[in-house]
């Protein structure tokens, strides 16, 4: 079912040879000058600023009890409060625009409030936590129930659709304003599997819906690429595996059912593994349809997999597989006294921990993958090869 390392290496070597030998990307970045002028983000939990917060607070059936990422610890180390972030602090997407020169992306949601449409335009996030890359309905019909939004991937785009038509008086308008923006598309599809396994689901049957999972994600990368996109990031899926909740959800007295380096279990991994060889592969086919554009494959698989093999180097003392925040057990999390409900407390410094709430990790994880990918080894082509060098010294305080 996964892919060994060196068909992924030598894929990763290839998509950098021939990106430097296309003259017309090159000349492309060294005319922008100013890098990307916007920031178009998608996905879930793992990339949502805050539209799950603000859409919550419209719904006329909001429980009087909020989601638990609503409430304090959530936000703490970096902003002093909870934002809708699915962290202790800021997340990936979070760190890319920094480093970029743009402020942080604003959730979607929050530009029913302000007036500077052009500033609302530079950095625009679209993710929502519990987000699908496939439609809720086809959950539905099998009987998977998502507790926490029916978003999809195509719910997203047509979000993105609606703005464009609002900032754009001519269709022309829209394609520059693609073509000069980098694109984030994800980390999307996790939840695709996570709702199904945690309800119950056999993996073999989980297994059988990832080809339309990645084709999903596939399609709405074309349909970007067709209304102009010419610069887009995919992120591949976390090793869940290691996942602090995967780890307590399926905890076996099989040891072999672990990896004796990590401790993680590894047949989730080699299922994420699985996912992230087909995206690949479907990522290589549309830079065939479309050689003009640059899409660059973000690895975070592996670059989470760096921290989990060894913490303790990358300054995580607490480890890697227990969560900051959480109810107890042996890896710190319980389902049913989530991070930010009683009885559930926060360690002392989570900048110490790989995992936050046992299904998301910290701003210091989140802080190493976003300088795996824009300085390398972990995306195919580094995301600020064609800009002015980045600062990755980030700020410490909101």
């Amino acid at each position: 079912m996964a892919s060994s390392s060196v068909p992924l290496l030598t894929s990763v070597f290839t998509t950098i040879v021939l990106t430097c030998l296309n003259p017309s990307i090159t000349a492309r970045a060294s005319s922008a000058g100013t890098c990307y002028k916007s920031i178009i983000s998608f996905g879930d939990s793992l990339a949502d600023t805050g539209n799950l917060l603000r859409l919550d607070r419209l719904s006329s059936s909001s429980s009087n009890t909020p989601p638990h990422f609503f409430l304090p610890p959530y936000g703490e180390t970096f902003f002093h409060h909870p934002t809708g972030r699915c962290s202790d602090g800021r997340l990936v997407i979070d760190f890319i625009a920094e480093s970029l020169g743009f402020p942080l992306i604003r959730p979607y949601f929050a530009g029913k409030d302000i007036r500077g449409r052009s500033d609302f335009i530079k950095c625009s996030n679209f993710a929502v936590i519990g987000a699908t890359a496939i439609d809720d309905s086809v959950f539905r019909e099998r009987g998977i129930h998502n507790p926490f939004t029916n978003v999809s991937l195509g719910t997203q785009l047509g979000w993105f659709k609606e703005m464009l038509a609002s900032f754009c008086k001519e269709s022309s308008d829209c394609k520059e304003l693609l073509e000069s923006s980098l694109v984030v598309m994800g980390e999307i599809g996790g939840n695709d599997y996570n709702h199904a396994l945690f309800q119950g689901l056999k993996i073999k049957e989980v297994e059988s819906f990832v080809p339309l999972v990645v084709q999903t994600i596939s399609s709405a990368i074309q349909e970007l690429i067709e209304l102009g996109a010419d610069t887009l990031v995919v992120p591949g899926n976390l090793p869940i595996g290691c996942s602090s909740s995967y780890l307590t959800y399926f905890q076996s007295s099989n040891k072999h059912d672990y990896d004796m380096e990590t401790g993680c279990i590894k047949w989730l991994n080699e299922f994420a593994k699985y996912h992230n060889k087909l995206l690949l592969t479907e990522i290589n086919r549309i830079r065939e349809l479309n050689p003009h554009a640059l899409i660059v494959y973000a690895d975070y698989y592996n670059a989470a997999m760096t921290l989990y093999r060894s913490p303790q180097k990358y300054g995580f003392k607490a480890g890697a597989l227990k969560a900051c925040c959480g109810a107890g057990g042996p890896y710190n999390y319980n389902a049913s006294a989530p991070c930010g409900y009683a009885p559930a407390t926060s360690c002392d410094d989570p900048s110490l921990y790989v995992a936050w709430d046992g299904l998301h990790l910290t701003e210091a994880a989140y802080r190493f993958i976003a300088r795996g990918l824009l300085q390398g080894p972990y995306s195919a082509l580094r995301i600020n090869r064609f800009c002015p060098p980045a600062s990755t010294s980030f700020r410490s305080s909101a």
